[in-house]
C-alpha cells in the first residue's frame, strides 16, 4: 500500500513537471563565449516577425570537410534559436548538387541568382579531393526574397579561418537580411555632387548594394551660388552625405552648408584624395606620370574637426599587385607585379565596422593625422608598419616595379588611412565670419559621426564592358577585398540606430581537431579507442572471476 502511494505521487508530479514545461520553455546557454544567446538588435528584429520567413539554406552535403560540417551545424543551432524566439522562422537545409540528373541546371540557376558556389579540398585518410558547395541561404518574406552569404572571405586565410571568420559573422548575416525583410527603408542618403566627384559609373557597384537599405539621391552643391540657405535646409533632410572623391575645391559657401548640416547632427562619410595621381595615367608610352597636391580647400574644415589628411603617398611593401603588359602585338602578356602604392589596410579588430573585415584596397592612398579636441577618433584602417611616405610633387613610373624594393627605407611604421569621428562638433566658422548670412547660426553640433578615409579610390569599382564590376573584388589582386563591406558597414554604423552594426563585434572561438596529428596518430588512437576497452574488459572479467571464485570456493 505504502509503494503504491509513492507511485502516486510520483505520477502526479511528472504529470505536473510535463504541463509546466509545456507552458514554460526555457533554453540555456552553458557556452562560454555565449555563442547561442541572441543580441538584442536580433530579437527585436526577430519580434516583429508576424507572418513566416521561411529559409533555405543549401549548405548539406556528406562530403563536407569536417570544418564546413562544423559551420553547417553551427548555423542550423543559429537558426533554432531564431525559431525558439519565434516560430514564424522556418528553415530547411537542401543540396541542391544531390541529383545527378538535376545537378547541371540547379547550380546554372543558382549562379543566375548571385550564389556563386565554392570550391573546396577534402582531405581524408591521406587523399585530396575537391567538392563543390553552395554555401549561401535564401529567405522569403511576403514575396521578397533575400541572399545570404554563409561563408566570410579573408585573404591568406585556411579552411578552418574561413569556417572561424563566418561562424562569428552568422548572427549578424542572417540578422541583416531578416532586418531588409521586414523593415522598409525610411533612411536617405545623398551623394554629393558639383565637384568633380566620381561618375555614377564609377561608384555604381557599392549604390546598388546601398539601395537595398537607404533611399538614395544625387544632390548638387551649385545652388548654394544662388540660394544657399535654401540649399542647407534642402541638404537637412538626407540623413548621411556621401562625397566619393571630389576633385574640384569647396567654395567657402559649400563648406558653410556642409559645417551647419554637420551641427544640425548630420552625418557624413568623406572619401579625400589630397593628392591628384590616377593609375590609368601611368598606362601611356612613357609608363609614367606626376602626382602634385590637390587643394579641395578643406584643410581648415577638417582640421577644426579634428583631423588632417596630409598631401603625402603612402608606399607600403604589403599591398596588391599591379597588371602590367608585356611583350609586342600577339605576344603581348599580363602580368601581376607588386606596386607599393596600393595598400592593403587591415581593420580594427576592436570596432564593429572592422571586426573580422577582409583587407580593403587603396590606390595612392594619403597619411591622416589626428589632432587634440573633444571629438573621440577611432583609427578603423591603417596599413602595415613597412611604409614610406612620399611628398610632392614627385614622378610615378611603372618602372618601379622591375627594382627590388630596399626594406630599411620602408621605416614609417603603420599609417592611417581611415578614421571614425564622434561627438559634438564645434563649427569650422565659431568666432570668424560667415560666407554668408545664416537664419539659425549654430557653433556647437549635438552629438554626431563621421568617417574620413584619405583615398576616394576606395569606393571606386572597375568597368569592363561598360558594366561596373564587383567592388568587393579585385581583378588585379585576383582575390575578394573588404572595400565594399567596409564602407557598407560605415554606413550602416553611421546610420545605425538599432544596434544591428555592433552584432559584428560578438567574438566567438571554434575549436577544431588538428588534422595532422590526426593523420599521423590514426593508428594509435584507434588501438586506444578499440583494444585499450577491451582489455580493460577482458581484465575486469578476469578479476571478477578471480575475486568471486576465492570469495566463495571454500
Amino acid at each position: 500500500m505504502k509503494n503504491i502511494k509513492y507511485i502516486g505521487i510520483l505520477l502526479v508530479a511528472l504529470i505536473g513537471v510535463n504541463y509546466v514545461s509545456s507552458i514554460a520553455f526555457k533554453r540555456f546557454d552553458l557556452t562560454k563565449d555565449k555563442r547561442y544567446t541572441l543580441s538584442e538588435a536580433s530579437i527585436n528584429i526577430i519580434n516583429s516577425v508576424e507572418s513566416p520567413i521561411k529559409i533555405d539554406v543549401f549548405l548539406e552535403g556528406d562530403n563536407f570537410p569536417s570544418e564546413f560540417r562544423r559551420l553547417q551545424n553551427e548555423t542550423r543551432q543559429l537558426l533554432e534559436e531564431f525559431s525558439a524566439k519565434n516560430s514564424n522562422i522556418v528553415f530547411n537545409f537542401m543540396n541542391p548538387l544531390e541529383d545527378e540528373a538535376t545537378r547541371d541546371s540547379n547550380m546554372q540557376q543558382l549562379v543566375q541568382r548571385g550564389l556563386t558556389p565554392m570550391q573546396l579540398s577534402v582531405q581524408e585518410s591521406g587523399k585530396s579531393t575537391q567538392e563543390v558547395i553552395f554555401p549561401w541561404a535564401l529567405a522569403s518574406y511576403n514575396d521578397e526574397t533575400v541572399i545570404i552569404p554563409l561563408v566570410k572571405n579573408k585573404i591568406g586565410a585556411s579552411q578552418q579561418e574561413l569556417v572561424t571568420n563566418s561562424v562569428q559573422h552568422l548572427e549578424y548575416a542572417f540578422a541583416d537580411g531578416f532586418s531588409k525583410l521586414t523593415k522598409p527603408k525610411s533612411r536617405k542618403i545623398a551623394i554629393l555632387k558639383g565637384n568633380g566627384e566620381l561618375p555614377d559609373r564609377y561608384i555604381a557597384d557599392f549604390a546598388k548594394k546601398l539601395g537595398e537599405y537607404y533611399f538614395l539621391a544625387p544632390f548638387t552643391l551649385d545652388s548654394v551660388a544662388v540660394n544657399p540657405q535654401k540649399t542647407l535646409k534642402d541638404l537637412e533632410n538626407f540623413d548621411l552625405i556621401i562625397a566619393a572623391k571630389p576633385t574640384e575645391a569647396f567654395t567657402e559657401e559649400e563648406k558653410l552648408v556642409l559645417d551647419q548640416y554637420t551641427m544640425d547632427g548630420g552625418k557624413s562619410l568623406w572619401l579625400i584624395d589630397a593628392v591628384a595621381m590616377e593609375k590609368d595615367s601611368l598606362y601611356n608610352e612613357s609608363g609614367s606620370n606626376f602626382a602634385v597636391t590637390r587643394d579641395l580647400n578643406l584643410t581648415d574644415f577638417f582640421f577644426k574637426y579634428g583631423v588632417r589628411i596630409n598631401p603625402v603617398l603612402v608606399s607600403d611593401l604589403y599591398s596588391a599587385p599591379i597588371m602590367v603588359a608585356t611583350g609586342d602585338g600577339n605576344d603581348t602578356q599580363f602580368i601581376r607585379l607588386q606596386w607599393p602604392y596600393s595598400p592593403l589596410a587591415s581593420g580594427n579588430p576592436n570596432h564593429s565596422i572592422t571586426n573580422n573585415l577582409n583587407l580593403v584596397k587603396f590606390d595612392f592612398a594619403n597619411q591622416i593625422d589626428t589632432l587634440k579636441n573633444s571629438i573621440t577618433k577611432t583609427i578603423l584602417l591603417q596599413t602595415s608598419k613597412l611604409t614610406k611616405l612620399e611628398g610632392m610633387p614627385r614622378e610615378i613610373s611603372l618602372e618601379l616595379v622591375t627594382q627590388e624594393p630596399d626594406p630599411t627605407i620602408f621605416n614609417k611604421g603603420n599609417q592611417i588611412l581611415a578614421v571614425l569621428l564622434e561627438g559634438a562638433f564645434t563649427s569650422v566658422y565659431d568666432n570668424r565670419i560667415k560666407p554668408f548670412k545664416l537664419s539659425e547660426e549654430k557653433n556647437k553640433s549635438v552629438p554626431t559621426k563621421m568617417i574620413v578615409i584619405a583615398d576616394g579610390d576606395v569606393i571606386k569599382n572597375d568597368i569592363n564592358r561598360n558594366a561596373p564590376m564587383d567592388l568587393g573584388f579585385d581583378r588585379s589582386y585576383n582575390q575578394p577585398v573588404g572595400n565594399k563591406e567596409f564602407l557598407l558597414n560605415a554606413v550602416n554604423y553611421l546610420l545605425d540606430d538599432d544596434g544591428l552594426i555592433n552584432i559584428r563585434s560578438k567574438e566567438i572561438t571554434v575549436a577544431f581537431l588538428n588534422q595532422e596529428k590526426i593523420a599521423d596518430q590514426k593508428t594509435t588512437w584507434q588501438l586506444v579507442n578499440i583494444a585499450l576497452p577491451l582489455v580493460l574488459l577482458g581484465l575486469f572479467g578476469f578479476g571478477f572471476n578471480y575475486f568471486r571464485k576465492k570469495k566463495y570456493t571454500t
